[in-house]
This record gives C-alpha cells, structure tokens and sequence, in this order.
C-alpha cells in the first residue's frame, strides 16, 4: 500500500530521512508545497534576466577547464544537452532502481529549495518519472564526488531527454520506448537545467539516506540478538545494568544497555551475581569455579561496542539529512539577495565522510556478530553446547558447521572493504579538480558492506535459535526474546539433519534489510 507523503503543507526543508526512503522505495509519493514551487519558479525567473548582459557559469561558458571558452546565446541550449551526453560515461552493473529513484528525489528536492535557476520543466520531469516508476540506467563507476556525482547524474539527466536506457515496469529497454508507452515528452533543456541536474551530491545523499535507514534497522536487530544470547547462555546481568554503563556519559552506550534491559525484562536464563557468586559459595574443585564469572567480551562488552556504532550510525545521519536538505549546487542562484553566488556546494566530503564511517560502524557490528556466532558454534569456548550446534548425530550430521564459514568469509570481505575512499581522492579533470571526495563510490562500498554484515547477521539468527532448541530455554524466554525466536523460526526451521541452508539464510536476511540492493 502506497503511503502518501505530502508536503503541499510545508516546506521540502521538513522532509525527514523515513519519508524520503519511503519514497525511494516506492511506498510514498512526494507533492511539493506551492511556497516551494514558487520559489523555483522566482529563480528561474530571475536567473533569465539576470543572465543576459553577466558572466554566468555554465550558462554562457564552457564546463570545467573549458570555463575560459565563452558560449554564444545561440548555442547555450546545445551546450546543456552536450553536457549530459559527453558525461554519460559510467561502466559497470547499473544501480538498483531504488538506488536511481533516491538520487531523483535528492535532485528534485535541491530544485524545489529555490536557488538552481532550473526550469519548472525540470522538477515536473523528476516527480513524473518517480509518480511512474521510470528508473534511467545509471552506471555504478563514474562519479568522482566533486563537482557532484557528475557521471552518474548525468546518465538521469540522459533519461530525462529521452535517451538511453532504463527500467519501467520492471523491464529495461530504451526510455524512447518508455516515454512512449508512458505518455510522457523528453524534456527539454532550458538555461542551466543540464548542468543543475549533475552538479551535485544527489547520487551519494540518496543512497547515503538508504544506507542509513538500513543501518538503523541492523543496529535495532543486533541489539534483539544481543539481549537473546545473553539468556541463552546464562549470562550474568549486571554488565547491562543502568549503574554500570551510567558510569560512562556515552549516549550510545546507554541507550543500548536499556535497550537490553528492555528486552529481557521477564527473562528466566540470565543471572543474578548477587545470588551466585557473592555468597562465595560456588568454590570447588580444587578453588575453581564451575561456571564462568565473567562472559566474554562479545557477550560482555555488548553495549561498549554496539554503542559507538548507534551513535555513529546516528551522526552519520545527521550529515546525510543536512545534505539532503542542502542547495549543493553551482552557481547558487539566489533571487532573494538578486546575485548568482560561485563556489563549490557540489562537493561531497561530508557525505563522504560519513559514509566511511558508516561502513567501518557496520563492519565492527559484521565481526561482533561473527565472535557471537563462534561463541556458539565453538563447545570448547561455550561449554555448554555441542560441537557446532549439532542436532541429530556428530560425526555424521554436521549442523551449522557449513555456515560458520560463510560467515567467516563474509566478514573478512568488510574489513579488508573497510579502506576509506574519503582519503583516496585523485586530482583530474585537468586539475581543476584537484582534491574530490569519492563520495558515490564511498556510499556504494557502505552499502555492500551493510549487506554483507546483514549476511552475517541472519547466520547467528539461525544459531541462535538453533542455541534455544538445544537449550530447551524456549518455553521460559523473556518475552521480547521469545517473540524474536519465532519472528526466525518462521522462515527456518531447526536444523536436525544436513540439509542445503542457503535459501533460508536468504529469507533471514530480507527480514533484516529494509531493502535488498543487490537483488532486488
């Protein structure tokens, strides 16, 4: 069901990350507000005039190193549709459509801020394609993050002409076709509307809004996985409690540690030190204890480590929303002080920025989970589970010792994926870019690394519950737990017998993801 974001009430500037991704995923529909129309239409309007007797980047000059070359008004029209075209040069697989829808959004909602000087034309072409479901092809490899997502942005201005290729109702073929079937007209190009659709951070910010909202959503899951190995296991409470990581100011921290305690309110399996090892009662055995007094860290430290990825997760969707909501844009066209203002808003560092951090946050959660999952897997660590969490006979039946190494694989992939494109920037563009923030390429490597940690994390999903039905602890589960045992027993059953296990890690790792990049 479609949910309608409308927002003819207010302004774009109030448009938060959860509507925008429901937009890019297709479950919401974006009406501008009038005031924000108008104010596009007022820039436009006195873009027009202000241009005829000034100097005007990209309007009468060439692009880039070329900006010395001075354009006739007689060919200006032919110079927006020659910047599309000789920039549609990316190579490599085509970005998911939802990937495509996020970047046209991004770029209508930059126009509707009223300082582009683009076309009404423009922004109706944007929100037609979204209303319709038209997705250009747009190559994954181009896009260099200053001056924008030049390439990759310009493959979408490509299809907004009418060229090129592009998806429609699921099938990608020429958008001549499309447009055709569609009913809609190519644009056409008006005074700086080629430039003003590539020059920006569109590509990286949408993807960077996806990217955050799926790493919101592992983060909320890691922490019900988190709250069920601790009773799983028989863990001692106390290094969740409110006294403890009070004691450090960190927000992340904190929240998570609630977020705990939350979970295993009603909890039958977890510990109380204060009726164990306190009454000193427990020594035996020559002065050892017969159970651990303190858990390993990646059951331990679960709120130390999960809450600096919370609060970077939450950081990096401060930046990404502050661009969103950016005129990142060149020249920025304000009708309000009458000027047209040149300088660099296209640059992305701060997308950039944030989504390598993002993806070192999400692959310290992908090796958090994957110690979990070896705690479990491993009888001579646990004690007190079988080899590999074997069900039926060891020796013969093998249970999850098959998935430990996926998961192992995995994981090695985001660390050695964890190399920041940040600071991986090469001059080019004859020098005139000469430092770039390789933000699109920095996005897309964060969301391969959110998939492959989402991966990882429906592999301890099904040992976890595999843990509960060794244990027999399922009947006596907190609540919270309980409910998240049946949400993965839904889809995979209990392992008894060797059997193929790809498909329902698949269907766990859809349940976790709130979209699928890489598959659909």
């Amino acid at each position: 069901m479609t949910t309608t974001v409308d927002i003819r009430q207010r302004p774009v500037r109030d448009l938060d990350l959860d509507a925008f991704v429901a937009i890019a995923l297709g479950t919401g529909t974006l009406r501008p507000a009038a005031e924000d129309l108008e104010a596009a239409g007022r820039s436009f309007a006195f873009l027009q005039e202000f241009a005829r007797d000034k100097v005007i980047y990209g309007i009468n000059t060439g692009f880039g190193p070329l900006v010395q070359y001075h354009i006739p008004e007689e060919d200006s029209e032919r110079l927006q549709y020659n910047l599309l075209r000789s920039h549609a040069s990316g190579m490599g697989a085509p970005l998911p459509d939802v990937a495509v829808r996020a970047c046209m959004l991004s770029r209508a909602m930059t126009f509707l801020l009223g300082c582009s000087g683009v076309s009404r034309a423009a922004i109706d072409q944007l929100l037609l394609y979204l209303e319709h479901g038209i997705h250009p092809t747009v190559p994954q490899h181009g896009g260099v993050g200053a001056s924008g997502d030049l390439v990759q942005q310009a493959h979408i201005g490509l299809g907004l002409i009418g060229e090129g290729t592009g998806t429609y109702r699921g099938v990608r073929r020429p958008m001549a076709d499309i447009l055709r079937e569609a009913g809609i007209a190519p644009l056409k190009l008006h005074m700086r509307d080629g430039l003003a659709i590539v020059n920006g951070t569109a590509c990286m910010s949408g993807l960077g809004a996806i990217n955050v909202h799926q790493a919101r959503r592992l983060v909320d899951r890691a922490i019900a996985m988190g709250a069920l190995i601790s009773e799983v296991v028989g863990a001692y409470d106390d290094h969740l409690s409110e006294v403890l990581n009070g004691a450090k100011r960190h927000r992340g921290q904190n929240t998570v540690a609630a977020g705990l305690r939350e979970r295993l309110v009603g909890a039958g399996w977890t510990k109380k030190r204060e009726e164990h090892l306190y009454k000193q009662r427990d020594a035996a055995n020559g002065g050892t204890f017969d159970h651990k007094v303190q858990e390993h860290y990646s059951i331990r430290c679960i709120p130390q480590v999960l809450g600096p990825i919370l609060d970077t997760v939450e950081h990096c969707a401060r930046a990404v929303h502050d661009e969103l909501l950016s005129v990142d844009d060149n020249p920025v066209v304000d009708h309000r002080t009458a000027s047209v203002y040149h300088g660099g808003n296209f640059h992305g560092d701060q997308v950039a920025l944030a989504m390598d951090q993002l993806k070192l946050a999400m692959t310290k959660l992908c090796m958090l989970t994957e110690r979990q999952l070896n705690f479990l897997l491993n009888d001579k660590v646990n004690g007190r589970f079988p080899p590999f969490l074997v069900m039926g006979r060891p020796g013969i039946d093998y249970g999850l010792q098959g998935i430990q190494f996926t998961a192992v694989s995995t994981t090695a992939e985001c660390q050695a994926l964890s190399t920041s494109l940040y600071v991986h920037s090469i001059p080019n563009n004859n020098d005139n870019q000469d430092i770039v923030s390789m933000g699109t390429n920095a996005a897309w490597m964060a969301a391969r690394v959110i998939d492959n940690t989402a991966q990882v994390m429906a592999v301890q999903c099904l040992a976890l519950a595999q843990a509960v039905d060794i244990a027999g602890v399922k009947e006596s589960l907190a609540p919270a737990n309980r409910a998240f045992y049946e949400e993965v027993r839904a889809v995979a059953p209990p392992v008894v017998t060797d059997a193929p296990s790809t498909d329902m890690l698949h269907a766990l790792r859809t349940r976790l993801l709130v979209h699928d990049l890489f598959t659909g």
